[in-house]
This record gives structure tokens, C-alpha cells and sequence, in this order.
């Protein structure tokens, strides 16, 4: 459920195969199969930027953009700014002991390492709050 009140946003996403993917000007990656965790966020109207987000076929804006096509969307989770956009992606990277499979994938506006989290196992239940 999306709360239109929240200002950041987590898309949980299932790769079924690898791929190597171009990723606009941050390069070319292989992503493993697996169990990813895109850490985002809007100032305002969270919903368009999620339902943009949800769609495979647009102009390619973001990184999340040019990996989208090949994940399955299995979750959305909305947080109040409680956390900011890298305290909740370093918090989630800590819940399922994930791993940076890019460096600079969605945080090129922050000194983050990375918004984008991989787990190799299925994800268990994170704190939604």
C-alpha cells in the first residue's frame, strides 16, 4: 500500500535469470539472479513516481529504469522520512545482509555506495515501519 504521506520508498524485485545490462552513463554490470531491494524517494506525489517505476516500457530517467524490464515487482513498501533515503537503504542492507552488486546504482546524488541491494535467498520479513 502506498501512503501518499511518505517520502521514501523500497521496490522489492525477483530477477529469475542473470543479465548484464548497460546502465546508462554508470556502465555495463552483470546482476545475478536473485532478490533485490531499490531504495528510492519523492518529495511529492510518491504514487506517480512509484507507478512510473512499475512500468517497463518508458524513457529511461533513473538506473532502477534500465534493470526494471528484466525484475519482477513482488513488493512496495512506503516510510515516512523518519530515515532518510540512505539511512533506510544501509538499514535494509543491514535486515537481509545484503550485498552491492553495483556501486553508484541509484544513489549518484549521495556518497552511498549503493540504493540497489542484492540477496541471493529469498528476503524475509522486513520491518515496514
Amino acid at each position: 500500500m502506498i501512503n501518499e504521506q511518505h517520502t521514501i520508498y523500497a521496490l522489492f524485485f525477483d530477477l529469475h535469470d542473470p543479465v548484464t545490462i548497460e546502465v546508462g552513463k554508470l556502465g555495463t554490470f552483470f546482476f545475478p539472479k536473485g532478490h533485490y531491494i531499490y531504495v528510492g524517494s519523492a518529495k511529492r506525489n510518491i504514487r506517480a513516481r512509484i507507478e512510473r517505476h512499475i512500468k517497463v516500457e518508458k524513457k529511461k530517467r533513473w538506473h532502477i529504469d534500465y534493470l526494471r524490464p528484466y525484475g519482477e515487482i513482488t513488493k512496495i513498501v512506503t516510510y515516512s522520512s523518519e530515515l532518510e533515503e540512505c539511512e533506510r537503504a544501509q538499514q535494509l542492507m543491514r535486515e537481509i545482509n545484503g550485498k552491492i552488486i553495483v556501486n553508484g546504482f541509484g544513489s549518484s546524488d549521495c556518497g552511498c555506495p549503493s540504493h540497489l541491494i542484492y540477496s541471493p535467498r529469498r528476503l524475509p520479513p522486513l520491518s515496514e515501519v
